[in-house]
């Protein structure tokens, strides 16, 4: 599939988006409704080689683990995600975080994933609207995102209702 970029802009410093992002047991917060049964792939969640596994809740979708793991963390600009779903985990996939100053101290921040289905079926899910479909949740997960950000109570003042983080499994 053609790189999906989705971008928003939130009232934080680019350092304290950076610091949260950084943390993968971080992003079950904000794409739960739409990525289900996290579990972290080791200990450290944090930085280079932090990774999770988690259910794609996908109409359609027989297969839908995944997993992801950082493999570059460019502080305080750029996460490089990589990662596998699909049957068989033969979907490879790319995500770029790239954060970006933005106005009056806030930071720009843009999500792309581009996929390469390894079977003819793979590509006729996604041509039957998965694409549309993971478009519109990742642009709601950097709404809930901005909002999680702009109501922290370290960037903000303001204390905010916060959901559970993930843990290794049988943690």
């Amino acid at each position: 599939m053609d790189p999906l970029t989705t971008s928003t802009v939130i009232s934080a410093p680019r350092e304290a988006v950076f610091g949260y992002l950084e943390d993968i047991a971080n992003h079950a917060e904000f794409t739960d409704h739409f990525l289900r049964d996290w579990h972290l792939t080791r200990i450290d969640s944090v930085g280079r080689g932090a990774g999770a596994r988690f259910r794609v809740d996908a109409p359609l979708t027989r297969f839908g683990w995944a997993e992801a793991t950082f493999a570059e963390v460019e502080r305080p600009h750029r996460i490089v995600e990589v990662g596998r779903t699909g049957k068989s985990n033969r979907i490879r996939t790319l995500g770029i975080w790239q954060l970006d100053p933005g106005p009056a101290g806030a930071t720009r921040v843009s999500f792309t994933l581009q996929t390469w289905p390894a079977k003819l079926s793979d590509r006729l899910l996604e041509s039957m609207g998965a694409r549309g479909w993971m478009r519109r949740k990742h642009q709601r997960a950097l709404r809930r995102l901005r909002t999680i950000l702009e109501q922290d109570p370290a960037v903000s003042g303001r204390a905010a209702k916060r959901g559970g983080r993930v843990t290794v499994a049988g943690g």
